[in-house]
């Protein structure tokens, strides 16, 4: 059994470190509230780019001179996926639960004979991707100087991965973070960005029936909307990984706080047993001794 001094030291440690939980959960909360407006104000831009660049593929004319973004290589053996994750700990299951998902689109794609790479965003996917797959890690963009996601950080990560997409042989690039649901649930979430993926079948029939002009020329507007698009995905990952990693944090935090009550109370109950016992102890020798004498 612990002595009173080592139960009473155990003690104070697990104090002080609940007082670290719950002030790590309270400025989670704070943070989480700004990030979370960010977050839904972001989606109905983001969601409706995305269904316009959709639509245009399915009546853009693919010719020669047509932008890879939207055409394509005329390939699918190589993929790069885009893994968005954060730069700090102690945020529950947000980074496993992100990299997992990468981990099966991965194995789905070697398993068909394909090529996967992989560009990391954010620091904490790397140590699990780096073990796995030491060799297909193209580039890590460093974001831990980036305290609020800004469009314009999004736009460098696109132009680099636009870069690379054009240069180093890529033919499908893919997106994964966790969008935001609740406090207490996160989910992975993928995309392709690149090339701008084929309409469902329902958006095909009801894209058929309308046309479309240009102004001033279609070759002009998608050089500018292509990029536009990928940088407003990324930077819609950003937002919302964001709001997922400080509403994990806070979930965690709290369990964390909760957990060494627990513990305080265990360890509390422990001393005072083992110091009754000490007292009892000291009385029956006490008194042992007396009626010795």
């Amino acid at each position: 059994m612990a002595s009173l001094k080592a139960l009473k030291g155990r003690i104070a440690s697990v104090k002080s470190t609940q007082k670290i939980t719950k002030a790590m959960q309270m400025v989670a909360a704070a943070k989480l509230r700004r990030a979370q407006q960010a977050a839904v104000a972001g989606r109905p831009y983001a969601e409706r780019m995305e269904a316009v660049m959709t639509s245009l593929a399915s009546r853009v004319t693919i010719g020669p001179n047509s932008s890879k973004l939207i055409a394509g290589t005329g390939s699918d053996q190589t993929h790069l996926i885009v893994v968005c994750t954060s730069d700090r700990g102690l945020a529950g299951a947000f980074n496993t639960n992100i990299v997992r998902a990468v981990r099966k689109e991965a194995e789905a794609l070697m398993a068909a004979g394909k090529t996967v790479y992989f560009y990391l965003v954010g620091s904490k996917g790397r140590a699990v991707i780096g073990r796995i797959y030491p060799k297909q890690i193209l580039h890590q963009f460093d974001t831990s100087a980036i305290k609020q996601p800004s469009f314009a950080d999004a736009q460098a990560i696109a132009a680099d991965i636009v870069d690379r997409y054009m240069t180093d042989g890529i033919d499908v690039v893919h997106l994964y973070y966790a969008r935001f649901r609740s406090p207490l649930v996160q989910e992975p979430t993928g995309q392709q960005i690149i090339p701008v993926p084929s309409p469902t079948t329902e958006l095909s029939a009801a894209s058929a029936t309308s046309a479309i002009e240009f102004e001033p020329d279609e070759e002009e507007i998608l050089a500018e909307l292509l990029p536009r698009n990928i940088a407003v995905q990324i930077f819609r990952a950003l937002l919302e990984n964001a709001a997922s990693e400080q509403g994990s944090r806070m979930t965690a935090m709290d369990n964390a706080t909760r957990n060494a009550g627990d513990m305080i109370n265990r360890l509390s109950i422990q001393y005072n047993r083992s110091r009754q016992a000490a007292i009892t102890t000291e009385l029956v020798e006490i008194i042992s001794g007396a009626e010795a004498l």
